[in-house]
């Protein structure tokens, strides 16, 4: 472990060697998101992306028994106007589009309930590991409101409208098997426990060991790729390739492999 940063209050947040670790830690609160750790998280995330040795992020929540459960409703509650709505809604959703659009590999690694903006922010991580304790669901409607921080537009894209529909709709909360069923999250493993982050660290290294810029250009044109049309995704897909091809690594990976020895990249 590299180290470990003081600056946050309703998190740990620690380094492992290219590996980032955002541990969410309001325990009393299951971990809910509130202002001021949405505030804190992209504190966090400007700290983590400021150093390039930083390839990958791992988001869990403290405890076993939440991943994070939601929004801070009683913090929500105080929205009388829609303008608060709108901008309580906004700080959340910024902060995910973040995570999704980011240069790190985001992982969640879910030990618990995920609940509304729980269930939202592992959305906007790029996959999802969950232990077989966790619990998901957007109940946003039976609290009158819908889900704020991108649940209606990544849900839909993982699973398909349908269900997507259906679960935003009833508001039904899920068990893990039942995710891994519907693909909203890669793999389940018993839980609690260690499992669930020795996977996650296993997943991380297997990432650090391949090209960085080969990687965050695969993120940058899958991601981009499901936002628009075919034909505009293989371009963006061409147009990354290419510019790889101009790199130090995309060379030192060729001949690694036609020398058959492990490649030393280093992000060039």
């Amino acid at each position: 472990m590299q180290g470990m940063s003081q600056k946050y209050s309703n998190m740990i947040l620690c380094f492992e060697n290219g590996l980032a670790v955002m541990v969410l830690n309001r325990p009393n609160a299951l971990n809910a998101l509130n202002a001021e750790t949405i505030d804190q998280m992209g504190q966090a995330l400007d700290e983590i992306e400021a150093n390039p040795v930083n390839r990958v992020l791992l988001i869990t929540g403290t405890g076993d028994k939440a991943f994070v459960a939601g929004a801070d409703i009683r913090e929500l509650k105080q929205c009388t106007s829609a303008q608060q709505g709108q901008e309580a809604s906004l700080a959340g959703s910024r902060l995910f589009r973040r995570l999704e659009t980011s240069r790190l590999i985001v992982i969640a690694g879910i030990n618990g309930f995920a609940l509304g903006g729980g269930m939202e922010l592992s959305l906007a991580c790029d996959f999802r590991f969950a232990s077989s304790n966790a619990v998901f669901g957007l109940p946003e409607v039976g609290l009158g409101i819908i889900p704020g921080y991108g649940g209606t537009q990544r849900l839909a894209r993982l699973v398909g409208r349908g269900l997507a529909m259906e679960l935003i709709a009833t508001g039904r909360k899920f068990d893990a098997n039942y995710a891994l069923d519907i693909g909203l999250v890669n793999k389940v493993v018993p839980g609690p426990g260690p499992d669930l982050l020795n996977l996650c660290r296993q997943v991380a290294q297997e990432i650090m060991q391949q090209a960085p810029l080969a990687v965050a250009a695969a993120k940058r044109a899958l991601t981009a790729g499901l936002e628009t049309n075919i034909d505009s995704g293989l371009t963006i897909e061409s147009e990354e390739f290419g510019k790889l091809c101009l790199t130090q690594d995309m060379h030192e990976g060729m001949a690694a492999f036609v020398e058959k020895r492990a490649a030393r990249f280093k992000g060039e």
